[in-house]
Order: C-alpha cells, then sequence, then structure tokens
C-alpha cells in the first residue's frame, strides 16, 4: 500500500512546528492609537492578539526581540491550541528563552532551545534540563501564587481545572515519572510512523524525500533545506545536528502525545509520535533572515543551509530578547541594549524566579476548544487588535470568532504553501477557502497587504471611516477602535528589511485539501497506558473542501467523550521496527 499523493497524513494530527517563517506581529498590527483624554500619559495602548494554533511560540518570540524597534509598548497575547501537549512546549520553550544568562549563556541556550524544539532525539546534557524544568514546572501549575511569582508573564488562569491536572501529568511524564525507553521508543515509532506514511515506497525513502524536498519545497521558496539534512531528519527525525551524531541518544518526550485507541474491544490510552514526518522544522527560522549574506548563493546554490540559518537566527533572537529584556528594566540602557557585540545582562522583568513586577508581556492560555465560545464574554468582544490562525486551525474561523476583533482590526491566516503532500489545486482550493471563511467572518482583503503565497491578510470589515487614506484626520478614535493603513508603511523604523520570500522562488499557487483526502491516518502505536491524564476537547468540524489535517488534542480516559472507531494492533503482536495499525478517524 502507498500514501494517495495529497492525502495530508505527512503533516500528522500535532502540530510541533510551524509551517511558515517567524512573523512580528506588531508589523502585522493596525498602528497604534490611544485615548488621549481617556489616559494623558503619552503612548501607544497594549497590543491584544488573539493566536489560535500558533504551535511553537515563533511569533510571540519574533515580536518581543524586534520590539525595541517600535514605540515602546505591553503585548497580551492569548493563545488557543487543540492539545494541551502544545501549552506544556510554550511554557517550557518561554522559560528556556528567558533563562538567566548567568546560569545558560546565548550559544548553550540556542542549541538547548533547537534541539528540543525540532529533534527527536536529545543528548544528555538536553534531555537532563528538561528532565529538571519539567518537573519544576509540574509543581507550579497546581499552585496559582507560586506559579505568577515565578513567572510573572504566565496566565493559566482561564483554563479548566481538569486541564490543568492534564497539563501537570504531561511534566510529570515529561520530568522522567515513567522512566526507561519503554515509556515513548521514539526511533521505533518514528520508523513505524514512515513506514505506514511511504507504504511500497520505504525502500526508495531517499528518492522520496530528494523528490519532495526538490520538487515541491524548492519550488515553493525553501531552497536553502540541503538534501543532507531534510534526507537526516526524515530518517531519524534528528534536524539539527549540532554536535557528533552518536551523541543524540535520548528520545524527546516533549513530541510524545496521547491518542485514545481501540484495543481487543477495549478503550485504552496510548502514547505515540502523531507529529510531522514530511516538512520538518526548517521553514520556521531557516528560510528568512535579516542577514542577507546568509542568503548568498554560488554558482546557483545556496552557501548556507536551512540548519545553518536556523541556528543563526535563533541565537539572534535570543540575544535581542534579553536585550530587550534588560532595556524594560532599565529605560536609560535602551541604547545599549540593542548592541549585539556585547553580551547584554539578564532582563530584570522576563527571567523566572524574580518578585513578581509588572511584566512586559503576559500570555495568556485559553481553554481547548473555546474559539467559538470566545464572544460569549464581553472582555473578548472586540478586544483584539490582531487575529493570527494557523493552517490547521483555519476551519475555527467564524464570524463568532470575528466579533472578538475590534473594528479595523487585522486578521493573518497562516496558508498551507509547505505542505508537502498537497498539490498546487489543492493549495488554490484552500487559499479560495480561506477567503471565503474570511469574509463571512466580517474581513475583508486588506487593501494595502503585498501578494503572499504563506499569509493571506484581511481586515476587519466596517465603514469606510475605518481606513483612513489621510493621516490628517481631525477626530480622536475611540479606544478599541484602530486604523489599518496599507502594510507596506508599517514596517518599523532602522529595521533591516529582508528580501520577500515570493521573491526567492517563481510565483506558487495555493490550495486546500478536500475532506476525503485530508483525513488523518493514524501512522504508529505506542504501548497503551493504563492511568495516564490526557486532556481531549473537540474541535469543531471542519468545512467541507477545508484545511489541512488538524491536531488531535488528547483527554483523561476518565473524561474522554464518546469513543470512536478506532481499531489498533495490539501492542502485543507489534514486531519492531514496523508496526501495522488501523489509524481512528477523527470525529
Amino acid at each position: 500500500m502507498t500514501t494517495a499523493a495529497g492525502s495530508g497524513t505527512g503533516f500528522g494530527s500535532v502540530s510541533w512546528w510551524g509551517l511558515s517563517p517567524a512573523l512580528d506581529l506588531q508589523a502585522e498590527s493596525p498602528p497604534a492609537e490611544w485615548d488621549r483624554r481617556a489616559d494623558p500619559e503619552p503612548g501607544p495602548p497594549e497590543l491584544e492578539v488573539l493566536l489560535l494554533g500558533s504551535v511553537d511560540g515563533r511569533h510571540l518570540l519574533r515580536t518581543l526581540a524586534r520590539a525595541s524597534l517600535w514605540p515602546r509598548r505591553g503585548f497580551q497575547f492569548y493563545v488557543l491550541e487543540n492539545n494541551l501537549e502544545a501549552v506544556a512546549r510554550h511554557m517550557l520553550i518561554f522559560s528556556l528563552a528567558l533563562e538567566e544568562l548567568d546560569k545558560m549563556g546565548i550559544q548553550e541556550r540556542s542549541e538547548t532551545f533547537l534541539e528540543l524544539w525540532g529533534n527527536a532525539l536529545l543528548r544528555p546534557p538536553v534531555a537532563a534540563y528538561v528532565r529538571a524544568q519539567a518537573a519544576r514546572l509540574a509543581q507550579l501549575v497546581p499552585e496559582p501564587d507560586r506559579l505568577e511569582r515565578q513567572f510573572p508573564w504566565l496566565r493559566l488562569c482561564a483554563l479548566k481545572f481538569r486541564e490543568r491536572d492534564a497539563l501537570e501529568a504531561v511534566f510529570r511524564f515529561w520530568s522522567g515519572a515513567e522512566r526507561g525507553p519503554a515509556a515513548f521508543p521514539v526511533r521505533r515509532l518514528w520508523d513505524a510512523r514512515l513506514r505506514h506514511y511511504l507504504g511500497s515506497r520505504y525502500d526508495a525513502r531517499h528518492g522520496v524525500s530528494d523528490w519532495d524536498l526538490r520538487m515541491k519545497l524548492h519550488d515553493r521558496g525553501a531552497q536553502v533545506i540541503h538534501t543532507r539534512e531534510f534526507r537526516r531528519w526524515r530518517d531519524t527525525g534528528v534536524a539539527f545536528e549540532l554536535r557528533d551524531p552518536g551523541a543524540y541518544l535520548e528520545p524527546n518526550r516533549t513530541l510524545a502525545s496521547g491518542r485514545l485507541l481501540s484495543h481487543r474491544g477495549e478503550r485504552v490510552a496510548a502514547r505515540g509520535y502523531w507529529g510531522d514526518i514530511a516538512t520538518g522544522p526548517f521553514v520556521a527560522f531557516g528560510i528568512e533572515t535579516d542577514d542577507q549574506s546568509l542568503l548568498r548563493t554560488s554558482n546557483g546554490q545556496p552557501v548556507k543551509t536551512a540548519g545553518e540559518i536556523t541556528r543563526h537566527n535563533v541565537a539572534e533572537l535570543l540575544r535581542e530578547l534579553a536585550a530587550w529584556g534588560r532595556s524594560q528594566g532599565d529605560p536609560g540602557a535602551a541604547d545599549a541594549s540593542v548592541s549585539r557585540s556585547a553580551s547584554p545582562a539578564p532582563p530584570r522583568l522576563l527571567h523566572p524566579g524574580k518578585a513578581p513586577t509588572a511584566a512586559p508581556f503576559t500570555i495568556h492560555f485559553l481553554p481547548l476548544g473555546s474559539a467559538q465560545t470566545l464572544h460569549h464574554k464581553s472582555c473578548h468582544r472586540g478586544r483584539f487588535q490582531l487575529l493570527y490562525v494557523s493552517c490547521g486551525m483555519a476551519h475555527l474561523l467564524s464570524p463568532e470568532l470575528g466579533a472578538c476583533v475590534a473594528r479595523g482590526g487585522n486578521l493573518v491566516v497562516e496558508l498551507a504553501r509547505y505542505m508537502v503532500d498537497l498539490r498546487p489545486e489543492q493549495l488554490r482550493a484552500f487559499s479560495a477557502q480561506v477567503g471565503e471563511l474570511a469574509r463571512a467572518a466580517g474581513f475583508a482583503e486588506h487593501p494595502g497587504a503585498h501578494p503572499s503565497e504563506t499569509f493571506a491578510r484581511f481586515c476587519k470589515s466596517g465603514d469606510s471611516a475605518a481606513y483612513p487614506k489621510d493621516s490628517a484626520v481631525g477626530s480622536e478614535p475611540p479606544l478599541r477602535e484602530v486604523q489599518t493603513p496599507p502594510l507596506a508603511g508599517m514596517s518599523p523604523p532602522w529595521a533591516e528589511v529582508a528580501t520577500p520570500l515570493e521573491a526567492m522562488s517563481p510565483p506558487q499557487v495555493d490550495a486546500a485539501t478536500p475532506p476525503e483526502a485530508m483525513s488523518l491516518a493514524q501512522e504508529d502505536v505506542a504501548t497503551p497506558l493504563e492511568a495516564i491524564n490526557l486532556s481531549q476537547e473537540d474541535a469543531a468540524t471542519p468545512p467541507e473542501a477545508m484545511s489541512p489535517p488538524q491536531a488531535d488534542v488528547t483527554t483523561p480516559p476518565e473524561t474522554m467523550d464518546p469513543p470512536q472507531d478506532d481499531v489498533t494492533t495490539p501492542p502485543e503482536a507489534m514486531d519492531p521496527p514496523q508496526v501495522d495499525v488501523a489509524h481512528p478517524q477523527k470525529q
């Protein structure tokens, strides 16, 4: 059996990394306006952003790292994911990014970030760090007061109690509560997933990976991804090999997620790897950069690989983030903080372990499956200046969700450009479907947005007064109403403008996958667990001819929704390295 092209099964049912480059959300949002009558102090209001499926926090990190290029303001990020493992990864990644410099330098921090973010296997020191940090977070999640003192930028108060309990169970698993390789045999799970995905093409997997890279990713603008690194990731799950290949021995438990499967007629919780095995984590930080010298070519070939560009971009991002944190704690040091030559002082308001102060940004995690009910709360209705929706959650775009965006606010939807499973006609259909959903939700195409095959940009529909073309407007805009000028004029001062991604390759076409072609199959099965606390919330049913496969959300067995018609091969009958599993259909 061979997986049909365009099936979307390579994307998986859980997203661990984004399929688009990191964005500066301030550049995507309307310009800052404030009510001078209500607030006599000069300065813009806080930027409030709602993100659906941002997955890895790349947009948030880049926004904070670039904040020094904009007028000083606070940030309120509201993040909605569809599985608690993604929430836990957000917390782990940010706790690492905001670590004190006297505990972990920039180079060590960036290497640790890349390994736990994009590698299926870790070096022992990185695995030890994950265990220690997960144990710490597991103790803080049940105690909101301690959590706020340790991490003043984090808010979990909107999560349900059962979701917090399940989140604690995720951290317990990461900390090594279930010891031994049998708890998460990622090598076997990765190979089993790959065998099922490729089917009869498995023996020619190197040729398949070369075809997907050169005929799809390269043609869509990701020419810097090298054949050797892409083939290594397809074979082993190791995307960033920063040390000797023999040093990557321990499984990355942060890539584990749970599903409810059927075993001999019984419903059992199973843990496995259900993420991406087709595109890889190279797109988020590895195909665009502010340093144009990294994108040079020689004899038609890029001189740097996606792995090298990713390593540079992440190190610069963490360095800028630390410098921005220092400038927030000491405004007089703002000029010195932007210097990259000297090592910046640790951020005074950002790193954990300090007394609770007014953090310059806050991340609020919303309950799973709450996208269609947020507008019921007056505190969320018409609140957000920017709404970001990933390609995996585009089916949740609705008038109810649009009601949470302020008049004149912007909408950014990630397209499926870098999903190698999708054909050009499917990409076009997906892009068209996103436009229909956005218009139904009350948005119109942004008049000043540059054509892009990676993101679709819209602005909140309204009367023409909401989008003045003349900047000399006498009236003051009311609070929560923001003006929307063309995006071309919204770049921050002093910012170096990178070559647009569209200029890196011939024009491409965008599309969506029909539902029958995009249903996800379960490729591998993990050892059934009897007492795993996994949380699951049912997402809204995707519209017809809609988006790429959605990440499944896990639930504790005792709070599980009605059983699905899943059938899986009993674990006893599995002979490594290949596991044949029937794959449960999504509800």
